[in-house]
């Protein structure tokens, strides 16, 4: 008898992976909340409900996309839109050698992380977005206040190689969403709106808000550590930069069709 009970078990484990692994984006409920920068009379800012990846992208769905778009592939990619350290842990153009097919891709560009999501019919996440869905723990949709959620947090920046781990190992937050905090660090599609040059400033709705920036502006919390290093590590990136602890996953407004 406890052999079959563990051969059941084993097989309803086996098939509520295989479930979670089918699942692509979930609802984030319309919601509000005051971020760190961009909010000078700190009032929050309204995010409007929308869809997001439970799960970063990985190795095996960026090999996917490149196969299909190969002027993305590693030794094609034009400098303007890719620095020399895009995909450089690859082996070659197809192939990623001997890192874990579903630990999360990076030292991707801006660039190429939009248009994968461009191509799935989704798009990158807004920094609101983002640090909306983020700000959630296991129970509650915002657990900024929380000191062993922060703690969690910052426990992680001072980890290495966690971008080696195999995703949807980390908790699940409060939407359904893993990896939001302890994988990687993740692309926005305005990752830099808020660090202005001193030419910028006036300009907010320039392109030159994609590239690095000197000053930033609004604090609101000047104790929420972990939010300052994400702004602060957004702040420190252009375009076509590409590291190896930094990845994506999408977005998007309207119901994913599958």
């Amino acid at each position: 008898m406890k052999i079959h009970f563990f051969i059941l078990t084993f097989f309803l484990m086996l098939s509520a992976f295989s479930k979670a692994q089918k699942i692509g984006m979930v609802p984030i409920k319309e919601g509000s909340f005051v971020p760190l920068y961009g909010a000078s009379s700190k009032k929050p800012v309204i995010v409007k409900s929308f869809y997001m990846d439970v799960y970063p992208v990985t190795n095996d769905d960026f090999l996917n996309f490149v196969k299909k778009n190969p002027i993305y592939s590693k030794s094609k990619i034009k400098g303007i839109f890719a620095d020399k350290s895009y995909l450089s842990y690859w082996k070659t153009d197809f192939d990623y050698g001997n890192v874990n097919p579903k630990s999360p891709v990076t030292s991707i560009s801006w660039f190429t992380a939009k248009k994968y999501c461009e191509c799935q019919g989704k798009r990158l996440p807004t920094m609101d977005e983002w640090e909306y869905a983020a700000m959630a723990d296991e129970k509650r949709a915002d657990a900024r206040t929380k000191k062993e959620f922060n703690a969690y947090i910052l426990s992680w920046y001072e980890k290495s190689k966690t971008y080696e781990n195999e995703i949807g190992k980390t908790f699940k937050n409060y939407w359904g969403i893993y990896d939001m905090h302890g994988l990687v660090w993740e692309w926005t599609s305005d990752f830099n709106s808020i660090f202005l040059s001193g030419e910028s400033r006036k300009d907010k709705s320039s392109d030159k808000n994609l590239f690095c920036g000197s000053a930033s502006v609004n604090a609101t919390d000047l104790m929420d550590y972990a939010a300052f290093m994400r702004y602060a590590f957004r702040g420190s990136l252009k375009a076509q930069f590409s590291t190896r602890n930094l990845g994506f996953r999408c977005a998007s407004n309207t119901k994913p069709k599958h």
